[in-house]
Order: structure tokens, then C-alpha cells, then sequence
């Protein structure tokens, strides 16, 4: 019995042990983390241009473009023209949204205003700051491509009718949901960098 216990003393060692399992995004340079981040953005805008120009393909030739409140089109413009103008809006505005926290954040990032600068700014600690922001702003550029992009299939939705006619609680309900996404958006924000004040 003696020696039965002494050969499973090892084996109850080993498994005694905690085991060190890494994640790939933890061993990860935040700068790296974020380029990624970066690309898998620009994958996204990307998709959503082509998802603009495949389904803009049936629209008519005369896109009714705007709508009242209650649906009814105001406003009409020729299909090539609204195609131009909503890819400027599905994938140009994301675009825009992430070139002001860029500019920022280059060089010594004193440009930034965050509470406790210093705190988040400093030499430990400012690249994996930099790389948090990017990221956050990634997110937040993809939130507002995803609502331009379904704004954009309620108006091709709205255009296969006679008469054309939106589905305002379709856009209202999108529009719920975007104010709810960026709520919980700047909360993360916050609580994010309310440890270093």
C-alpha cells in the first residue's frame, strides 16, 4: 500500500499544479493588439462597401433617398449619386470618426484629455493607453458602419415598395439601439479610466 501511494504522488503533483495558459491577446504587444484591431476595421468597412454596392445594384434608377417621419419619401437623387453618397456615409464617417483620436495620440499624446494624465500617459503605461483608445475607437467606428449599412437596407427595403415607404419603427428601433450601444460605450470608457484618478 506504501508503495502505491508513492507512485501517485507524482501524478498528484502534476495535477496539482495551475496550469499556464496563455492567451494569444495577452502575450500580444498592445501597439500589435491594436494594429489588428485596425484591420479587422478596415475588413469591416470594407465588407459594408460592397454590401452598399451588391444590394444598391435593384434599386431604381430615381432613388427616393429621404423620408419623413411617418415613412412618406421627401426627398429623391439619381441611384450613382445616392450609391456615392452612402458609401461616403458607410465607410467615410467611420473613417473620420478615428482620425481625430489618431492625431491625438501620435507623438507624445499631450493632446489627449484624459483625467490623471499623467497617470495614463506615463512611460509604463502609455502604450498600452494609445492601444486601449485605438481599440476603442475601432469599436465605435464599426457600431456607427453597422447602423449606416442597415439605415441603408431599410432605404432599399423602402424603395422595393409602390409607393415607396420606410418602416419608421425599423429606423426607430435602430436608432435605440445605437444611443443604447454608446451609453454602454462611454460607461466602459469611464470606468476604464476612473482606476487611475
Amino acid at each position: 500500500m506504501q508503495g502505491s501511494i508513492g507512485l501517485a504522488e507524482p501524478w498528484a503533483r502534476d495535477t496539482a499544479r495551475p496550469m499556464n495558459i496563455e492567451s494569444p491577446f495577452e502575450s500580444m504587444d498592445p501597439m500589435q493588439h491594436a494594429r489588428r484591431s485596425l484591420l479587422s476595421t478596415v475588413l469591416a468597412l470594407a465588407a459594408a462597401a460592397v454590401f452598399v454596392i451588391v444590394t444598391s445594384a435593384g434599386l431604381p434608377e430615381v432613388v427616393a433617398s429621404h423620408f419623413d417621419a411617418s415613412g412618406v419619401p421627401n426627398g429623391f437623387m439619381p441611384r450613382p449619386a445616392y450609391v456615392a453618397v452612402t458609401l461616403a456615409i458607410v465607410v467615410g464617417v467611420p473613417l473620420l470618426l478615428m482620425l481625430p483620436l489618431y492625431l491625438a495620440s501620435s507623438g507624445s499624446g499631450s493632446r489627449l484629455n484624459l483625467p490623471n494624465k499623467g497617470y495614463w500617459l506615463g512611460p509604463e503605461r502609455r502604450a498600452e493607453t494609445v492601444a486601449y483608445l485605438r481599440r476603442q475607437a475601432h469599436l465605435f467606428s464599426v457600431a456607427v458602419c453597422m447602423f449606416a449599412s442597415y439605415v441603408h437596407w431599410l432605404v432599399v427595403g423602402a424603395n422595393g415598395r409602390q409607393p415607396p415607404q420606410l418602416s419608421s419603427s425599423a429606423l426607430r428601433v435602430a436608432v435605440a439601439v445605437l444611443l443604447a450601444a454608446m451609453v454602454i460605450w462611454l460607461a466602459a470608457l469611464y470606468r476604464h479610466f476612473k482606476r487611475g484618478v
